[in-house]
């Protein structure tokens, strides 16, 4: 296997990776940011108040596009075990 194969590899995993926790980051990026402008408008200080908005915002995210995200990932593992044979070489 030579190393232009194994960059590849890398690169289509790494891309994979981002383009399936790209949505999650960004629900929880804009409930955060939400969540800062209303403790900044209210005057509330709390550093906790956060938390369980994010929780659930990326549990609903994870609900809705959970499907999606799975089938990414097992569509690459499948490319890569249904390539194994061309790697040992």
């Amino acid at each position: 296997m030579s190393i232009d194969v194994v960059m590849e590899i890398a690169n289509e995993a790494l891309y994979t990776i981002i383009v399936t926790s790209a949505p999650l980051l960004l629900v929880s990026l804009v409930i955060g940011l939400i969540i800062s402008i209303f403790q900044t408008v209210t005057s509330i200080q709390e550093q906790t108040l956060t938390f369980v908005p994010k929780i659930l915002g990326v549990f609903i995210a994870m609900m809705l596009i959970g499907h999606w995200m799975l089938t990414q990932l097992t569509t690459l593992i499948t490319d890569l075990w249904s390539d194994f044979s061309v790697y040992i070489r």
